[in-house]
């Protein structure tokens, strides 16, 4: 007997299977498109200046922290599976002990410490780190402010908006993305869109998608009269927009069946180290901000030091601190959070001073460049004699000033600020000079993290 007929029912029967999963595998959420006067460019730019301030507002661990270095690379697995247009992806955590997590225009993602300690497994955190990177796909914060202000401007101007002009105008209006903005809370809609798109990535990426309704369920069993605010915070900001766990139970049924990965060792290794950190609490570093202080754990200089070499010294420096400037400017090494009102609460400044007659005295350039200091800021006075300072690199002189600090008290009155001026002479003739900056109150525990930078300073 001929072998066509098996054949040919085998083939129709494959045919049948192949047709009844096709549509399952096309039934895939895709971004959802609406209202937006902001080009993609725009929104990088306005993120990354919202980015800067909410780095300055809140107590953001430091990159090097192996809390942060987990969480961007658990965030750098699922924003590679997000579909749409590649943002520039990037991840921090917050030390509050708020259960939270948001998201600004452009890729830049906040997962509070509280929520990576109240995870219970690593695919409940990438539920939410899934969900929030939807928010970003769908470009929800920039289609919100467009709304806004499609409501408030005339078509005239407003189809008119290019360039800069869209970010200017938005500035004007004052619509900002930063801590509390009314961007940042999402409507339900933004919601049930974030889950949808949040539960592919999450497959795509091997987590079992129906722990981000999980999480999100049972904190919302816990919400209520007298419940944990930390929770009460958290679905503020994400509404449930009406099952939840239904709506994603039936996405997760487009899909083929799969294996989800387990809980690697490192969100293990993770979930211990959290577990006996104490982040600060929401009211805590509301109370820090009121005073203009610096709420971030940064600010405690990390024994571990990274070098800055600049054409004229190289210096080694807390690798939880910050460089800001370049070869062409002055130069500021300082935590993030201890840059307070475009001025310096925590860190060290460094410039050249040139002194005003040829072949000075380091003496005489020293005393210059404090008069020259004092002239710019007459609230500065000086502690005692300047005196010799020798380190195993340098020789220069030293001084101490006193002056007002931008860090305020519970009453609104400036703290005293204490500066350590070092100043060095150059071959050129010009004075390298250094001034250590700290509140005076906390000066002695942050000298010796100033002298170890002294002491590894190499003039060129």
């Amino acid at each position: 007997m001929s072998c066509y007929s098996p054949c040919t029912r085998m083939f129709a029967l494959l045919l049948i299977v192949f047709l009844s999963v096709s549509p399952c595998l096309e039934a895939r959420v895709e971004p959802t498109r609406g209202f937006d006067i902001f080009s993609q460019d725009e929104e990088i730019q306005l993120g990354k200046q919202n980015a800067a301030e909410v780095m300055k507002q809140l107590p953001v661990l430091p990159d090097s922290d192996p809390v942060t270095q987990y969480v961007q690379k658990l965030g750098g697995r699922l924003a590679a599976r997000a579909p749409g247009y590649q943002w520039p992806y990037n991840f921090h955590v917050v030390n509050v002990k708020e259960i939270n997590a948001f998201a600004l225009p452009g890729g830049s993602i906040f997962v509070n410490l509280g929520t990576v300690q109240a995870a219970d497994n690593e695919a409940q955190l990438a539920g939410v780190m899934a969900h929030e990177i939807s928010h970003v796909v769908q470009r929800h914060g920039t289609r919100a402010a467009s709304k806004q202000m499609g409501a408030q401007l005339p078509l005239s101007i407003l189809g008119g908006l290019l360039g800069n002009s869209t970010l200017a105008k938005a500035a004007e209006m004052g619509i900002s993305f930063g801590v509390g903005s009314y961007f940042l809370k999402n409507s339900r809609q933004a919601e049930s869109e974030a889950d949808l798109l949040g539960t592919d990535i999450m497959y795509d990426s091997g987590y079992e998608p129906q722990q981000m309704a999980v999480f999100f369920e049972e904190l919302e069993k816990q919400m209520g009269p007298g419940s944990n605010s930390m929770i009460n915070q958290f679905m503020s900001d994400h509404p449930n927009p009406g099952n939840r766990a239904e709506a994603v139970t039936r996405e997760v049924k487009t899909l083929m069946a799969r294996t989800y990965l387990a809980d690697s060792a490192d969100f293990k290794e993770i979930k211990t180290r959290v577990a006996g950190m104490k982040p600060l609490s929401s009211a805590e570093v509301a109370a820090m901000q009121k005073q203009g202080g610096s709420s971030g754990s940064d600010v405690t200089p990390s024994a571990n030091l990274k070098v800055f070499t600049h054409n004229e010294y190289q210096i080694s420096y807390p690798e939880n601190w910050q460089v800001f400037g370049d070869q062409s400017s002055s130069v500021t090494i300082a935590p993030r959070s201890g840059v307070s009102q475009n001025a310096v609460a925590y860190g060290v400044m460094i410039a050249n001073y040139q002194p005003e007659e040829a072949g000075e005295s380091l003496d005489a350039a020293t005393h210059e460049l404090v008069a020259s200091l004092r002239q710019s800021n007459p609230d500065l006075k000086q502690i005692g004699r300047d005196e010799t300072i020798r380190t195993k690199n340098v020789t220069g002189k030293s001084a101490e000033l006193i002056g007002s600090s931008p860090i305020k008290d519970a009453q609104g009155k400036a703290l005293q600020e204490r500066d350590w001026l070092v100043a060095i002479a150059r071959r050129d003739g010009t004075v390298l000079y250094l001034v250590f900056i700290s509140p005076d109150k906390d000066f002695a525990s942050m000298r010796p993290a100033f002298e170890g930078m002294l002491r590894t300073l190499q003039v060129k």
